[in-house]
């Protein structure tokens, strides 16, 4: 089915981030997912453009991904929603990024967390959120219809890293076997960093995936 959903993908910053309004046209409601670095410019596009902006969605806690936090949901009001297995990194993103090099505000607490399976409505259309432990322990995947937005639990042909606190490459993958493989293979990937690819595609050439599986068989 295709979405009425529309995806907007806005790579900004020096990390190369994706920062995703996720819009529903016939509303104007939207949804914004992981403001990064860089992100600033879209509270004028979400004014110019008259959108109700509904929530501030992390797919998990690492700084990069919950830079821009405090401006978004002060300056429209909304919710900030997380995964409550995120809620540590969260807390320490501010010295977290320091050891990269970067400087930024706190990220207010989360008002809202997310869990496997809760349905976030925007305008009469809905995201899904999908658990993905692994690149962190509260990861998440955003589900639309044909669409799937996974923060760092997948790439085009490759995955989330696992050296940072909390990542675990097992969970990983079978995060990305389980919840991400059982989507139809149409579905358009939306990472959280680099280009989208699909299901089927990561299926077939995805060599980390692949390899994984070689080792455990």
């Amino acid at each position: 089915m295709e979405s009425s959903l529309r995806v907007e993908t806005h790579q900004v910053g020096p990390l190369e981030n994706n920062t995703y309004l996720v819009v529903d046209p016939a509303s104007g409601e939207a949804v914004l997912v992981d403001p990064s670095i860089g992100s600033e410019g879209l509270t004028d596009e979400i004014r110019h453009r008259n959108l109700c902006l509904k929530a501030v969605i992390n797919t998990h806690g690492h700084f990069d991904h919950a830079y821009n936090n405090a401006l978004f949901t002060e300056q429209f009001g909304c919710p900030l929603m997380l995964h409550e297995g995120d809620l540590p990194i969260l807390r320490d993103m501010v010295r977290h990024a320091l050891l990269f090099g970067f400087a930024v505000q706190p990220s207010p607490e989360p008002t809202a967390f997310l869990r496997d399976g809760l349905e976030i409505p925007i305008g009469e259309a809905k995201l899904r959120v999908l658990h993905t432990p692994g690149h962190s322990p509260g990861g998440v995947c955003l589900a639309g219809d044909g669409f799937v937005l996974v923060g760092d639990t997948l790439f085009a042909q490759s995955i989330g890293r696992t050296d940072l606190p909390g990542g675990d490459y097992d969970a990983l993958i079978q995060s990305i076997r389980s919840a991400l493989y059982a989507l139809p293979d149409a579905t358009e990937v939306f990472p959280g960093h680099g280009p989208s690819t699909l299901v089927g595609f990561e299926k077939r050439h995805n060599p980390f995936v692949k390899a994984a599986r070689a080792q455990k068989d």
